[in-house]
């Protein structure tokens, strides 16, 4: 390891070290924030969920004259008969009740929570999402009305989705339509509500969608899991964002011309997308002291009312937040998935994704495909590895010449650094050629640092004793906690740091660093064990394989790389050199720190003559 890769590394840690102290925030409970006078919504607080199985009659059949007062035609849908019915697919089963003609549950069923609990990724015990038209009688709530629905004879379409119908007739050819199409095999659902001859009773120019949702916790690491829980959204311009994620403090943003909002957990999703475009987006998180939510999410959305006289399209998706699916949904609505900054993000979706995708067709163990990729990247840098190494080894054939600069020019470090240049040129060794292969092959350690964490493919997937490779592997559990590294002790944690030690020895077997610098690479891997043991345990398992096979392939090249042949090369360059001709480049270089050192003598002799 030369003095370019160290410092890589010294930058690389630093990175990493900043990133996990950022996201561990102190959680604090905040007041849900307030979007304004009409949304008038209340946290729910968790329960049992309400869903009725019968019917329930009203007290009386014919309509209320203090409603018909309050609410004027509305009024006629504000009694009746409440009942519930699923609608089952091979992926979820849908709760719907005919009172506001909603989804007042989604239980996916191909997934279970931490504790192996059905998971019910939206139910009315947690989340409530309403739609509110503004009339001359005050915004009315479609959930206070009774709408007659087609479920006992549910339209069955040849491609096998299904639609469910709901109408509340109001008299005198006025209502209000929600149409529901489920299709087999998607978690995305079409909804369309349209309202029939109320122009006379609407007096606003928007209907307002408006979901407050405290959104459940599904994982084993609850802080992880809110630290990457937050609303994204997307708008008409394609531009892509979200609120800070690891904020403490309660946030609210106002967005125009949006296309789709959710609430974006770690694994799972649930959106509204409008391909028309929503007209204007309030949205807001709030930080939770409830261990069984992860964070308070709520959005209130403007719909036009033009669109709703002739019928607004939306769709709501409530499933796993995997990338591919994801890409299929809407446009960006895959961003739900982070996969790092930009550079490392177009390795991950174009790289990692698609050879993941690959591999799982074909192999039903996840620890095999984390091995198969190591091996597949390892081969395809092989010759960036052999690069950087024959730069190490070169490095280390010119030492005793560098010690000798040292000394013959002392503290005189613009000298030195001339002569090393100039002993550079006559060797034919570029100094950087070592770090040049190793800055190459950060995006893909960056990469992985983003992608294992964030992959739902490895969700509750296990290898040897890890139950869960997208969430730390616990070895041994101790009795008290050890700050910044926790009450556990991850297995393929422990293992990466013990092969990054080994193979930072066995790299400077062949390096010329020596003194403090020497010393870092032996303490970069404990720092990373304190990183690392409560992140993905795919993510550490990679590195450890990484590692291995890293310290074979250093094995097999110092096989056939003769110590001896390089010195002997480097004299030989050295001799064919001597009277070669400067490059420009080479003859402006010494120049500029001919330059420089001509002026720091002068400033020492002004120093000295004051």
């Amino acid at each position: 390891m030369d003095r370019n890769q160290a410092i890589g590394l010294v930058l690389l840690a630093g990175l990493l070290i900043i990133y996990s102290l950022v996201y561990r925030p102190s959680i604090q409970e905040e007041p849900l924030v307030d979007v304004g006078d009409t949304t008038n919504i209340e946290r729910i607080t968790p329960g049992e969920p309400a869903i009725s199985q019968e019917e329930v009659a009203t007290p009386a059949d014919t309509v209320n004259n203090d409603l018909s007062e309050e609410f004027g035609v509305f009024a006629v849908a504000m009694q009746g008969a409440e009942r519930t019915f699923v609608v089952e697919t091979e992926n979820a089963k849908y709760t719907f009740n005919s009172k506001g003609g909603k989804i007042e549950a989604v239980e996916l069923k191909d997934y279970v929570t931490f504790d192996q609990q059905p998971l019910i990724l939206f139910d009315e015990s947690y989340s409530n999402k309403t739609m509110q038209l503004p009339s001359a009688n005050g915004n009315i709530d479609l959930n206070s009305l009774y709408f007659q629905t087609n479920s006992n004879n549910q339209t069955v379409a040849t491609d096998g989705s299904t639609t469910i119908r709901f109408v509340a007739n109001l008299g005198a050819g006025k209502s209000i339509e929600q149409t529901y199409t489920i299709y087999s095999g998607k978690y995305d659902l079409d909804y369309q509500v349209k309202v029939n001859g109320l122009n006379d009773e609407i007096v606003g120019n928007q209907m307002s969608l408006v979901w407050a949702n405290a959104m459940k916790r599904f994982e084993k690491n609850l802080e992880d899991a809110r630290n990457k829980t937050t609303i994204r959204y997307y708008t008409l311009d394609d531009d892509s964002d979200n609120l800070k994620a690891i904020s403490t403090e309660p946030q609210q943003e106002t967005i125009s011309n949006v296309k789709w909002v959710s609430f974006s957990q770690k694994f799972f999703n649930a959106g509204v997308i409008a391909d028309k475009g929503i007209t204007q987006a309030i949205i807001g998180t709030n930080p939770s002291a409830d261990t069984t939510v992860v964070k308070d999410g709520l959005m209130q959305l403007a719909i036009p009312m033009a669109d709703v006289y002739e019928g607004a399209n939306l769709k709501f998706y409530y499933g796993p937040q995997g990338y591919k699916r994801l890409k299929k949904v809407a446009e960006g609505y895959e961003d739900n998935v982070y996969m790092g900054y930009k550079l490392v993000s177009w390795v991950n979706k174009y790289i990692i994704v698609e050879l993941f995708g690959f591999l799982e067709r074909y192999i039903g163990n996840y620890g095999v495909i984390i091995m198969i990729i190591v091996l597949i990247v390892k081969l395809v840098l092989f010759p960036l590895s052999r690069k950087s190494y024959l730069s190490m080894a070169k490095m280390k054939a010119l030492k005793p010449e560098l010690d000798a600069l040292k000394e013959k020019h002392g503290g005189d470090m613009q000298k030195m650094q001339q002569e090393q240049m100039a002993l550079y040129r006559q060797v034919g060794v570029n100094p950087v050629s070592g770090c040049v292969p190793l800055l190459l092959q950060m995006p893909i350690l960056f990469a992985m640092f983003f992608f294992f964490p964030n992959s739902i493919e490895l969700r509750q997937e296990s290898f040897l004793w890890a139950n869960d490779l997208s969430t730390y592997d616990v070895l041994v559990n101790l009795p008290f906690t050890i700050p910044f590294y926790g009450s556990h002790v991850s297995g393929f944690t422990l293992l990466m740091t013990i092969s990054t030690l080994l193979y930072t020895w066995s790299n400077n077997q062949v390096s010329s660093v020596q003194g403090p610098m020497k010393s870092i690479g032996y303490v970069m891997p404990v720092i990373f064990m304190f990183v690392l043991n409560s992140y993905s345990s795919g993510l550490s398992f990679y590195y450890f394989v990484s590692n291995i096979i890293t310290f074979g392939q250093q094995t097999l090249i110092r096989r056939f790389v003769d110590d001896d042949k390089i010195r002997a090369t480097l004299e030989e360059n050295k001799k064919k050199n001597a009277n070669k001709k400067k490059s420009k480049f080479q003859t402006r270089l010494e120049e500029a720190m001919k330059a420089s050192q001509e002026a720091q003598r002068q400033k020492q002799q002004r120093k000295k003559k004051k």
